[in-house]
This record gives structure tokens, sequence and C-alpha cells, in this order.
């Protein structure tokens, strides 16, 4: 019963082979290519892997590329099914004003982050609200109450964005990425800690909203190909975890076979 999960992002398309449909599965291969490269997938990373019983896939990139995406599939003569995001699902109530308009990318993180919670929970400690971090091409950053209840969140340009802004609009403005400092004294390390930092103010800012609506400290789970880069220099206490996308899936498609 292996089970192939696709996350395609602005940038990069990510598939994960798992044994088994369910959270925990154990993972068989991974891997990630960029979206020009989505053509050679059948002829590259997925030649020679077994055939998936069922794939789920996760698309924010387009019809265009998921189409690109089903011809690859094709090797296997396997029809995918891909992430709508709808009003309750694995766990999650969708309470976006317009459901099916959240991310399907977000809606498919908050699933993930909800299986992480409820994993942790017990009598002696109840499940706990959750702040869902994905740092990519744009950064979200979004509020999941204790009962499941996907509350809100926010969306925001990520550093890359911000500097092309910035060059875009500043004349003369081109310098090479600096670092991270507390009072930087070059222009580099000025743009580099002003992006970091707007990000970081707006995820500890939806944290405290977040802690003082539930009353309680909430999990906050980061993730996204430039997590790893924002970590460092966020003051609340965090984990990265790479695989939350692919952790919702399991956990909808877990969800689909139980029904």
């Amino acid at each position: 019963m292996s089970f192939l999960a696709i996350d395609i992002g602005n940038t990069r398309l990510k598939w994960a082979l798992y044994a088994s449909p369910q959270p925990g599965a154990v993972l068989l291969a991974h891997g990630a290519v960029f979206l020009e490269n989505i053509d050679q997938l059948a002829e590259s990373d997925w030649r020679g892997l077994p055939a998936p019983h069922s794939v789920l896939g996760c698309n924010v990139a387009g019809d265009a590329v998921r189409r690109r995406v089903e011809e690859q599939l094709e090797l296997w003569d396997i029809e995918p099914r891909w992430v709508v995001s709808s009003a309750q699902a694995g766990g999650v109530t969708n309470g976006y004003d317009h459901p099916g308009r959240l991310g399907t990318d977000r809606f498919v993180a908050l699933i993930g982050a909800r299986a992480h919670v409820l994993a942790r929970a017990s009598a002696e400690r109840p499940a706990q609200a959750a702040l869902v971090v994905m740092i990519g091409t744009a950064v979200t950053v979004d509020a999941l109450d204790a009962t499941g209840r996907f509350l809100g969140g926010l969306i925001m340009p990520g550093h890359g964005i911000m500097l092309r802004a910035l060059e875009g609009g500043t004349a003369g403005l081109r310098v090479p990425t600096g670092e991270v400092r507390d009072f930087p004294t070059n222009t580099s390390d000025a743009l580099t800690s002003g992006g970091t930092y707007a990000i970081t103010g707006a995820i500890e800012r939806m944290h405290r909203h977040l802690r003082q609506r539930e009353g309680a400290m909430p999990l906050t789970l980061m993730t996204g190909g430039a997590g790893w880069k924002v970590s460092p220099t966020l003051d609340i206490e965090h984990e990265l975890v790479d695989s939350l996308i692919f952790d919702g899936m399991l956990a909808l498609q877990s969800h689909r076979l139980a029904l």
C-alpha cells in the first residue's frame, strides 16, 4: 500500500514515497526538483521506483504545472488526487471566510500540525493550540486553536521578494546578501537583518495573539525551504519540521481510507 505525496510549491516540487498512507509511515524515498525540471521526473528521480498504490498532491503553482506532473505520473498509469481546501478535513476546521480560497499548502500544513498536536496529547496533557509557519517564496503564519479550528493567519513576502522589491524601487541598490546583525553597519547586513526581523517580528506577534487567546503556550512548528535561515533569530520556542506538508497529506489519506 505504498503512497506517493507530491508538494508543488512556487519554486520547487518535492515528493516523498511512503510504505503506507498513514502518519508515521516509513519513508522509502524522497527528492526535490525545480519546476523547470518537472518534465524529466519519469526518466530521472522516479525511474526505478516501485509503482505507488496511491498518489496525493498539493499544488499552488497552477493548472499548467499540475498537468505536467500528471504527464510524468503516466509512468505508473496511476491517477493522482489533488488536495482541495474545504470546510473541514483531517481533524482541522477551516475558519477562513471562504474555505475554498485558503491555499492548499497552508491547509495541508495545518492538518500536519494538528496530527503532531494529537500525537503528543494525553489524558494528562490535552491537545494544545499550534502556530504553523511556512518560510518559502512567501511566508505564512497561521493559528490553530486547541480544538483544531483554523483561526486565521498572515501572508507576507519572503526575504527574496523583499530584496527584489527594494532593488526595483531604490536607485543604485545592488548589494550582496549580508548577515543578520543586532546593529547593522553596512547596507548588505542592513537589508538581510531588516528582512529577517520583519519575518520574525510577524511570527512573534501572531504567537502572542494566539497565546493570549488560548491562555496557554502554543506549539510552534516551522517548515519551508528557508526555515533554517529564520530559525536562529526567532525568539520563541519552536521546532523545524521539514516534512510538515507531507505529514498533512499522510493524515488526509489515512482519514480518507478510514471513512
